[in-house]
This record gives structure tokens, sequence and C-alpha cells, in this order.
């Protein structure tokens, strides 16, 4: 089909590799099925897109409210009203049929001048409790699409805009297989997720952990996703302690890792825990303090009383995270009972639910 006869969708999303990547997947889903796909993202999430030619990528910045003083309160509502201005003239000129939010601050002024300009628009919840930028956005919205029917947030006089699709996660995710072997206690292979926040936090505190697991006889081998500039300090700590180890900065290949580990230490976004889920990866999620709504806690709490991972605070992990390596140490069942609830679970569907919600609001 020719792109003069598709119909043109745009994504709207965030500057966070847990926005922008379910958005890239979903536009080259919509890409390959008779769409002409427009993403809008802010300058942090421009960085990941940058080298993807298929799709056109447009930046609209905008800012997150914040209330810490009445000058910079002022100065975030400024960028606020330049970028729902621009995604006004924007829409005018691009004319698509119908706008998908991914959620987070930077789809708000877009979704905003969609609704004025009569253009329809659906939202995207991938967490377990409604986002701000959501919150504000859905009576205004043709649809809510969420990860999970226990999300908690939402009016009961919208809950029948709300319709489940499980999670926007990369297609390959799917056809991810692994011969899964728990039984190995001479060398438990562990890899450490996160972003920058992740990183460093998890770069400075981690090792320690590594180090009791040494002094036990836990034979180890770390895959570890860190900062650039605590690669020096990290190899050193690993040679010392004859700790094997892999470091990497950035990655947009993490099934190579999956595929090789017994376990993950992550962050509990949205995204990472589905993939993980969906690949039948054990986990431990240690959710970010400070994410809005304490999302990531919810998240894997959620996770946690499905039996599909397992949950240790921040504040805990000097106390609690070397005694919980050593009873999978002990007992590397409960990996394969992990690994075997997690297969409750799948996404598979979640593009064919998209496209179906998608065509029946523009028929």
């Amino acid at each position: 089909m020719s792109d003069l006869n598709k119909k043109k969708i745009l994504i709207s999303t965030g500057g966070t590799g847990g926005h922008v990547f379910p958005a890239l997947s979903l536009g080259k889903f919509l890409s390959n099925n008779d769409f002409l796909v427009t993403i809008t993202t802010d300058k942090r999430g421009y960085k990941f897109l940058n080298n993807f030619k298929q799709i056109e990528i447009k930046i609209i910045n905008s800012s997150p409210i914040s209330f810490s003083g009445p000058i910079k309160f002022f100065l975030v509502l400024i960028k606020m009203f330049l970028a729902f201005f621009h995604s006004i003239f924007f829409l005018i000129k691009l004319k698509p049929k119908i706008i998908f939010g991914m959620g987070g601050y930077a789809s708000f002024p877009v979704c905003l001048a969609a609704w004025l300009l009569k253009i329809p628009f659906v939202i995207y919840e991938s967490n377990l409790v409604l986002g701000k930028a959501n919150k504000y956005l859905l009576p205004l919205s043709k649809k809510i699409l969420v990860s999970y029917s226990q999300l908690k947030g939402i009016k009961n006089k919208y809950t029948k805009k709300a319709v489940e699709i499980g999670s926007i996660i990369n297609d390959e995710i799917f056809k991810f297989r692994k011969n899964y072997e728990f039984k190995n206690k001479n060398n438990i292979k562990i890899l450490v997720l996160g972003g920058s926040q992740a990183a460093k936090s998890f770069g400075e505190k981690l090792p320690q952990i590594f180090e009791e697991c040494k002094k036990f006889n836990i034979k180890l081998k770390i895959y570890q996703q860190c900062l650039p500039n605590q690669n020096f300090i990290l190899e050193k700590k690993y040679k010392s302690l004859g700790i094997e180890f892999e470091l990497f900065n950035f990655s947009k290949d993490l099934l190579k890792y999956f595929s090789q580990v017994h376990f993950v230490i992550t962050r509990s976004g949205s995204s990472i825990t589905a993939e993980l889920v969906n690949c039948r990866i054990p986990f431990i999620a240690i959710p970010f303090p400070f994410a809005a709504e304490n999302h990531q806690f919810k998240n894997a709490q959620y996770f946690e009383k499905k039996g599909f991972g397992f949950l240790l605070e921040e504040k805990d992990i000097d106390t609690k995270l070397f005694p919980l390596i050593k009873m999978i140490y002990k007992d590397m069942n409960l990996l394969s009972i992990m690994s075997e609830k997690q297969k409750q679970h799948t996404d598979k569907d979640v593009y064919k639910k998209i496209n179906d919600q998608i065509l029946e609001i523009i028929k």
C-alpha cells in the first residue's frame, strides 16, 4: 500500500527507555499494518530514536509539573504552553486519524492539542497505578488501554473506557526460548539491570553484596549494566574479588543476556518486568523509591503476589539482598517454580488487541 493510502497515526511518548522502546515497538507493528506512523518525543527520547529511519520522529519538548518554587513553576508552565501550541500547529499540518498517548508528561500537550482539534486519541497505562498525565487526559480520551485490569486510580464513571490489552513490548520477546538449568549450584549467573539512576545505585551497593557471596563460597558470574564512569571501579573491584563479570553501559539486545543468566536484579519499571515475565526469567525487583505515585513498588508487589519475582526495597539492600541470594543458592528450585508460574502470563496478543481498538475508533 502506498503512503498516500495509509492511515496516519501519531504516537506520543516520553524520554525514558521505558517509554521510548514500547513506542518504537508499537510504531514498527503499525507501520507494517497499513499505518503511516509518526512518533513525538522530547530531546531525551530522541537520542534513542535518531538513528531509526523507518518512522518519522518529531521533537516536542515538554516538562513535568514542579512545585519546588514559584519561579520554577512559572518556567514549567511556559514550557508546557509552548509545547501545547507547538503540538497544535504540528497536528494541523500532519492531520493524523488518531493519536496514541504512551503516558507521561511528554504526551500531555500533544493529547490536549488533539482534543482541542477534535482528533480522537487513546492513552496507554502500563503500570498498576494511573499516572498523573493519564489521570487528567482520561476524561478527554476515547479509551484508556491498560496492561493490567488491576489498575488503580480510575474513577468509576470512566471504567467503561478501560480496555485490558497487556504490555507493549518488543515482539522479539515472544519468540524467545531458553532451556533453564537451575540445578547448577557451582555457578550462579546474575544480570544486573537499570537505567541511569539504578545503574549508579546498583554499581555502588551491589559489589559489597557480591563480596559477601564470595565469602560464603557462592561462585558468581555477574553481567552488569553500569554508567561509563563506573567501568574502571567495578572492573577493579570484581577482579580483586575473583568474580567473573561482564560490564556494559547500554544494550538494545538484552535477550543475549537473558539467555545466559539464572535470574535478574532490576528496577520494577513496567517494560522490563513485562519482558522478564514473558521470557520466563526470575527476578529480584528493587523499586526506584522516588518513582511517581510509588508505581514501581506497586508493580513489584503485584509480581511478587503472583509468584513471578521477589520484591526487595532499596533501603533493605544492605541487610536482605545477601540472605535472599543465599536462599536461592541453597534451593535453586525456587527459580524453577518462579519460571513455571510466569508461564501463566503472556502478552503475545497485545498488538492484535491494539489494532482492533484503533480500527474500532477510526472506522
